[in-house]
């Protein structure tokens, strides 16, 4: 690890703990050239799945593109920032977890409808209303009907 005041390249660690409730490595560092002391943070690289657009178009996974999509469907709707920032969480761990170097886009979709239908009704019909492409009211009206049979999720009132 270079020193950020000298640049030498020869540091020693003084000081290691666990941060971030165990995601991250914070050391204390101090440089053997000037005598500084410094501090580093050190987290797991995991890297995101590339998405296979339906068109067959290759992308970077964009967990902001995946935050939007929430967001929007959750507009003016009684859900915390902090379910929202959870369930952009649990997708990405998700996706990382399958350990597949690309993934389709459908199934990213599923796993945001599958959340949404938990969270908040409204929100589930909302995206899948856009995700699945309906056409007429009939369409709207299945999906409310097949919602109504299910047990109310925590953020409908």
């Amino acid at each position: 690890m270079r020193c950020p005041f000298c640049s030498a390249a020869d540091t020693k660690v003084i000081d290691s703990r666990l941060v971030a409730e165990g995601a991250q490595v914070r050391r204390r560092r101090e440089c053997l050239g000037c005598s500084e002391r410094f501090t580093t943070y050190e987290t797991s690289e995991l890297l995101m799945p590339k998405v296979i657009k339906q068109n067959g178009n290759r992308q970077p996974f964009d967990e902001e593109k995946l935050r939007s999509g929430i967001t929007r469907a959750l507009e003016k709707r009684p859900v915390s920032v902090e379910k929202i920032e959870a369930v952009v969480g649990q997708i990405k761990q998700a996706l990382q977890a399958t350990g597949e170097r690309e993934i389709k886009s459908l199934v990213i979709g599923e796993q945001v409808m599958s959340h949404l239908r938990q969270l908040d009704h409204v929100a589930f019909v909302r995206f899948a209303s856009v995700y699945r492409d309906f056409q007429d009211l009939n369409e709207f009206r299945e999906e409310i009907d097949r919602l109504a049979k299910e047990p109310k999720p925590q953020g409908d009132e």
